[in-house]
């Protein structure tokens, strides 16, 4: 049996190192993840563009937004099976090339319906943030796992951030060049972030691994070669389902702000599109830091803790996001909403953080399944609000939301205090995970 450090799960996360299959793997899956995000929303800063060369209505842009994240709920429990079958490595590249066309197709979309089917999906590569968290769960070990997973999903998510600054430009930079109108524009746009897929698909392939250890199909079989149903052992496990439903009230909420935000500051701030683009911007920015800080910050509670800690950190967090949310829907004015929209997006992304710091200690031998779950509950989130955001104006649809919010992470706190007998028994498992490694 081989003992090479560099063939082990890393006890430590030093972000400005490439030295290892682990380091190396990690850089490129949240790299990855962000222009994957910046594909999956690459066109909501260009909705008032769509809008206006297709005529939709607002119930229609509503279909649209609700779209976008519906086909990810399957994307990602399909995603999450196939991970523990045959790798993060060979799924993250062939979805990485079969989402590339949607995405540069959509430009070809020449009525309402079809504008529908190609967000539909775009949608699918929402399910990579399933194979991001599942590759740096196996890269890293127990005591850092929570960091590792933070830190690869937050940057990632900044290209949600980035997305509502940049393709706004790319579409101003084709019309300043003369290339195309401005009101064709965004379907030229979006060929960039399709490219980059592909990119991204061959850099995937050539360097990483499955496992510190080798890629799946290079390391020897155990037992009698059959494998339990991952599926089926997330979803027997009630622990997935109170996740499921926590993610659904912080990511699911990230993605409806990513979708409404740079619209909302359009129509109801009357900020032009550059602008209200980079006021957007602002909520995905917080990825770099935010979604890193919630995963330090419950590994640490863990550590001293343990699953309780850590829940009911995960808890406060919800609260605080419900309050600011419903503030943000009461500003009345645009200094206060960016400063609401600033506290609630750092509670969120520090829940989203928290979140997938427990992921991986709820069932060691289907980490990719209820990663899947638990991330297709955050997209299920997303929809749900979408009708909501559908069916009235949205400020009002904020403060219902908020109040949403507040409500699930009551629920979370009160569950917790009701799981005391199965949080003591997976404080125990951590603790002796941990110890583990500091041995």
């Amino acid at each position: 049996m081989q003992h090479d450090s560099l063939q082990q799960p890393l006890g430590k996360l030093n972000i400005f190192s490439l030295k290892g299959v682990q380091m190396k793997t990690f850089h490129i899956t949240w790299l990855t993840f962000f222009f994957c995000f910046f594909a999956w929303f690459g066109i909501a800063p260009l909705m008032p563009l769509v809008s206006e060369s297709l005529h939709l209505t607002k119930g229609q842009k509503g279909n649209v937004a609700i779209a976008a994240v519906s086909a990810t709920i399957i994307a990602r429990l399909i995603i999450g099976r196939l991970t523990d079958k045959y790798g993060p490595r060979k799924v993250y590249t062939w979805l990485l090339i079969i989402c590339a066309f949607p995405v540069m197709l959509i430009g070809l979309a020449d009525s309402y319906m079809t504008f529908l089917l190609f967000r539909l999906g775009i949608g699918v590569i929402g399910a990579s943030f399933v194979l991001t968290q599942f590759h740096t769960s196996i890269m890293f070990a127990p005591n850092i796992k929570g960091t590792a997973n933070a830190v690869a999903g937050g940057w990632g998510n900044t290209g949600g951030g980035a997305t509502q600054i940049i393709m706004p430009l790319i579409a101003a930079g084709l019309v300043g060049a003369g290339w195309v109108t401005k009101t064709d524009s965004w379907r030229y746009a979006m060929i960039v972030p399709g490219i980059m897929l592909l990119v991204m698909a061959r850099l995937y392939w050539k360097f990483t691994k499955d496992t510190p250890a080798g890629n799946f199909d290079e390391l020897p079989r155990t037992g009698d070669g059959k494998k339990e149903n991952t599926f089926l052992l997330a979803a027997k496990d009630y622990r997935t389902w109170i996740l499921t439903v926590a993610y659904a009230a912080c990511f699911g909420v990230e993605i409806t702000i990513d979708n409404f935000a740079a619209t909302y500051f359009h129509d109801d701030y009357k900020a032009t599109l550059i602008f209200a683009g980079l006021l957007a911007s602002i909520f995905g920015w917080l990825n770099i830091f935010a979604r890193a800080l919630g995963g330090i910050v419950s590994d640490k509670v863990g550590a001293r803790f343990g699953f309780n800690g850590k829940v009911s950190l995960l808890a406060v967090l919800l609260l605080l996001e419900g309050l600011g949310i419903i503030l943000f829907a009461n500003a009345g004015g645009l200094a206060i909403a960016i400063s609401m929209m600033f506290f609630f997006g750092l509670c969120l992304k520090m829940a989203n953080g928290a979140t997938y710091s427990i992921v991986p200690f709820i069932n060691s031998k289907a980490v990719g399944s209820v990663a899947g779950i638990v991330g297709a509950g955050g997209n299920i989130g997303a929809m749900l609000i979408g009708f909501l955001f559908k069916s009235m104006d949205y400020a009002s649809a904020f403060l219902y939301l908020g109040t949403i919010v507040l409500a699930t992470g009551i629920v979370v706190l009160i569950v917790r205090l009701a799981m005391t007998r199965s949080i003591k028994k997976q404080t125990v498992i951590i603790t002796e995970e941990m110890a583990e490694m500091r041995a």
